[in-house]
């Protein structure tokens, strides 16, 4: 019985570390942007998250934002919608809706500047369209990557 338990937790281990491992990176490759002229260049955010979802799947994460902070938002998904995926950010705290990319076209870069420390919920739905065909993965799911980056706020005036 020990056997039969171990076997199928190993299958399983196995199982969700090959899923994550298909989709494990995605943002980094996929979600670039340039980086503008600035004096002071984009960095990595370790709150990017790459996933395996479902098509018409809708995601939620937290995220912290700090005071004095620009922070860039790129989304990314493979399938042939290419960047036409929903999001909206919401204040954790209140709830209340503080952008959504669907009155934009689906852009899939947000740039915004914190004025206050805080907690965001980023809302995703993935849309419904072909997959690139990958034996590691269901055709109805499709590898997708959130990209969070961030720097210094630039000092303007006096």
């Amino acid at each position: 019985m020990k056997k039969i338990f171990f076997s199928l937790f190993i299958i399983t281990t196995i199982s969700i570390f090959a899923q994550t491992s298909v989709c494990g990176q995605y943002h980094r490759k996929y979600c670039k942007s340039e980086n503008s002229s600035d004096e002071s260049p984009w960095i990595y955010n370790a709150q990017s998250k790459s996933g395996l979802f479902n098509q018409g799947m809708t995601s939620k994460i937290r995220c912290v934002v700090y005071k004095g902070m620009d922070y860039r938002i790129n989304v990314c998904c493979e399938t042939t919608l290419g960047d036409h995926l929903n999001y909206k950010i919401f204040d954790a705290r209140t709830n209340e809706l503080l952008y959504d990319n669907s009155t934009e076209e689906n852009a899939p870069l947000f740039e915004f500047q914190s004025t206050a420390t805080r907690q965001l919920i980023i809302e995703l739905t993935v849309p419904k369209g072909e997959t690139e065909k990958d034996s590691k993965k269901p055709m109805d799911a499709a590898c997708v990557g959130l990209l969070i980056e961030h720097k210094v706020t630039s000092k303007q005036g006096f």
